[in-house]
C-alpha cells in the first residue's frame, strides 16, 4: 500500500489513478480542508475498485499513528499542504504551521514505523525569480516570492536533514511547474473551493459564465507579449511522474540515504495570452478576459529543464497543451451539468 496525503486534492487524486494503473494500492488521506470527498468517488469510478480513504489531518499525530497502525505502507506520496500564493501572503503563519509543521509530524510517525520511501510534492516556486532559463535542479534558490514558496524551500531542507539523520531514507523532491487539465474521463479534475487562485479553473469558469471575465495579472512584463510565462503540463503526466519517482525510491539501496530533486515540466514556456489562444483553439470557446495590474508574489517567467527526470526516472510529458486545455474544459462542462461549482 502507498500512503497518499492530500489524496482528495487535485494532484493527489490523479496520482491515485496512476498508482493503481501501475499495480499499487493507494490509501487516500485528506482532511478535506480544500477538497471534496467526491474526488475519491471519482477515483473509484475510474479504477473500478473501492480505494481506501481516511479523513485524517496530517498535523494530528495521534490520528496519523492510528493510520499507520491500520496499514502497512511501502511508501508515502506527500501532497497535503496549503497551496495558494495569494492566501499565503495574507496568512504566512498558517502556511508555516500546516506545510512545514505537517511534514514534521508525518516524518516523525513515518520514521517510527520505518517508512523511508518518500515522494515530496515540491514546486518550481523554490527557485524564486530564476536567473537563467530553462531552470535546472542545480539552480540556486532565490528568495521566495511568497510564504507558500518559502514553505516549499523549508520542507526540502527538512527532508534533507531528515535523510541525513535517518541514514536509510529515499526521498524524491518533485519540483513541478504548472499542472493543468483533468482525467480524460472527466470523473476527476481541479475543483477549487470558492474563487479559483489558478489560471485554468478561473478561465473555464469565466467561459462558463460562472465568473466575470478572466483578469490577466500584468501585461507589461519583460516577455514577448507582456504576460507571465509558465510551463504547463498535463496533470496525468505529472501523476505518472510520481509513480516513476516512487519506483526510483524503492530501487535505492536499503542501507543508505538518497535525496534527489527532479524538475517536472514540458521544457517549454507559454504566456497567459498564449494559453488563452490555445484554449480557444482546442475548444472553440471564446475566453472573456481583461488586462489588470500585476499580482504580488508572481514570478515573471519560468520553465523547466526536465532532462534529469527523463534520464533518471525515465519520465517525460506526452500530452500537449491543447490536450490539457480540452480536458480541463470537458471537466468544467461536467461540473456545469451537475451544478457542482
Amino acid at each position: 500500500m502507498v500512503l497518499v496525503t492530500g489524496g482528495a486534492g487535485y494532484i493527489g487524486s490523479h496520482t491515485a489513478v496512476a498508482l493503481h494503473e501501475a499495480g499499487f494500492m493507494p490509501v487516500l488521506v485528506d482532511n478535506l480542508h480544500n477538497s471534496k470527498a467526491s474526488a475519491v468517488d471519482g477515483v473509484r469510478a475510474i479504477v473500478g475498485e473501492d480505494i481506501p480513504f481516511e479523513a485524517v489531518d496530517i498535523c494530528d499525530k495521534a490520528a496519523l499513528e492510528a493510520l499507520f497502525g491500520r496499514h502497512d505502507f511501502v511508501g508515502v506520496l506527500h501532497f497535503a499542504a496549503h497551496k495558494a500564493v495569494g492566501e499565503s501572503m495574507a496568512k504566512p503563519a498558517m502556511y508555516a504551521a500546516n506545510n512545514v509543521g505537517g511534514l514534521g509530524v508525518l516524518l516523525e510517525v513515518a520514521s517510527a514505523h520505518d517508512l523511508d520511501n518518500i515522494v515530496f510534492s515540491s514546486s518550481c516556486t523554490v527557485y524564486g525569480e530564476p536567473e537563467d532559463m530553462p531552470v535546472a535542479e542545480s539552480a540556486p534558490f532565490q528568495r521566495a516570492e511568497s510564504p507558500y514558496g518559502w514553505t516549499k524551500q523549508a520542507c526540502e531542507r527538512v527532508l534533507e536533514d531528515h535523510a541525513a539523520a535517518r541514514g536509510a531514507a529515499h526521498v524524491a523532491l518533485l519540483r513541478y511547474f504548472n499542472p493543468i487539465g483533468a482525467h480524460p474521463s472527466a470523473n476527476i479534475g481541479e475543483l477549487p473551493l470558492g474563487v479559483p487562485n489558478n489560471l485554468i479553473p478561473f478561465l473555464t469558469q469565466a467561459v462558463s459564465g460562472i465568473r466575470k471575465a478572466l483578469t490577466v495579472f500584468g501585461g507589461d512584463y519583460a516577455t514577448p507579449d507582456g504576460t507571465c510565462i509558465r510551463d504547463y503540463l498535463h496533470v496525468m503526466d505529472l501523476a505518472e511522474a510520481h509513480v516513476a519517482a516512487l519506483q526510483w525510491c524503492l530501487d535505492q539501496p536499503d542501507d543508505q540515504s538518497v535525496i534527489r530533486p527532479f524538475n517536472l515540466g514540458t521544457g517549454k514556456g507559454a504566456s497567459v495570452l498564449e494559453v488563452i489562444q490555445g484554449f480557444e483553439r482546442a475548444t472553440g470557446q471564446k475566453v472573456p478576459y481583461t488586462m489588470g495590474e500585476r499580482r504580488e508574489g508572481d514570478v515573471v517567467a519560468i520553465w523547466a529543464d526536465p532532462s534529469r527526470a527523463a534520464n533518471e526516472l525515465g519520465w517525460r510529458t506526452t500530452r500537449s497543451l491543447d490536450t490539457s486545455l480540452a480536458d480541463a474544459w470537458r471537466w468544467q462542462e461536467k461540473l456545469n451539468q451537475e451544478g457542482s461549482n
